[in-house]
């Protein structure tokens, strides 16, 4: 099964789409200094299917891109990043601020 994640932006979401199907989505609060990641869901018919997984590496990957340190709130893509460790450098409590 082919996975194509969208980043709908006027949603504030990272959208997983599969055979014309919203298959499930990722939840995002982005500012300048920090992403959040809230809430994620795979719809029952494709749990199991890596969804969630796609989901979890877009917004990642984007996060990297941008440079912004990410908060996860939601228990799936905390576990994620947990057992991805390439990406634990992400973890807002792992990046060093610099303070004034």
């Amino acid at each position: 099964m082919e996975i194509e994640i969208r980043d709908a932006e006027a949603a504030h979401r990272f959208e997983a789409w599969a055979g014309g199907e919203l298959a499930g989505f990722a939840e995002y609060l982005r500012s300048d200094g920090l992403v959040v990641y809230p809430h994620t869901v795979v719809e029952p018919a494709y749990e199991g299917k890596g969804v969630g997984s796609a989901l979890a590496r877009a917004a990642l990957d984007d996060a990297r891109r941008r440079d912004l340190p990410v908060l996860a709130t939601c228990p799936f893509i905390q576990g994620w990043m947990l057992s991805h460790p390439e990406y634990t450098d992400l973890a807002y409590q792992n990046r060093s601020r610099v303070s004034d």
